[in-house]
């Protein structure tokens, strides 16, 4: 499988046919069994494992699910923790980022003050912090009702075409993943 950069590509399949596992093994997650996982022309899982995580924290962006927001901090505060991590992005970066996923107004709300659309937009946010080359979402409109899900999905396609970034994006709904430049499907671990 190969993923070329500026690609939207969909990844579609039935429950636990390994869609997860997948994206989790090519974004340097989850090691694979046999194999090898090569980003930018070196090999993902030859390094140690904090070198493993430098990449991960700045060339790569991540969106799940669970939107895995800590309910203490504020949607800014949110989105800038990659920012202390990586140290490459700034506040006003992060700004930028929530402003671009319409939540310009919404900064110092909580999540639990934000509906389910704007908790995930928070984490399209952070994973655009430290200007990743690549964003992985697994599901990422799992927990979405179909509308507030179509527009999670604009949003993804929009931001990954107007910022330069390749997208790959994990989904069981197949009309969804229609959408992308490429469709893959898996089916019982199988790329077909």
């Amino acid at each position: 499988m190969q993923i070329a950069r500026n690609e939207a590509v969909f990844l579609s399949g039935a429950s636990g046919a390994g869609k997860t596992t997948l994206l989790y093994t090519l974004a340097g997650l989850e090691r694979p069994e046999s194999g090898t996982v090569e980003f930018e022309g070196r090999r993902l899982y030859s390094g140690s494992s904090g070198s493993q995580a430098r990449l991960r924290n700045q060339k790569m962006g991540f969106v799940f699910q669970g939107y895995f927001l800590l309910p203490e901090l504020t949607a800014l505060e949110n989105v800038f923790l990659p920012a202390m991590i990586g140290r490459r992005a700034t506040k006003i970066d992060c700004e930028e980022s929530l402003a671009a996923v319409g939540l310009a107004d919404r900064m110092q709300h909580l999540p639990a003050e934000l509906s389910g659309g704007e908790q995930q937009r928070v984490a399209i946010a952070r994973s655009l912090t430290n200007d990743p080359d690549i964003i992985f979402a697994d599901e990422p409109t799992g927990n979405l009702d179909s509308k507030t899900g179509g527009a999670i999905v604009d949003l993804l396609l929009d931001l990954a075409r107007n910022r330069n970034k390749t997208l790959l994006v994990v989904t069981h709904d197949t009309r969804l993943a229609t959408r992308g430049d490429r469709q893959l499907r898996i089916k019982d671990g199988v790329l077909q």
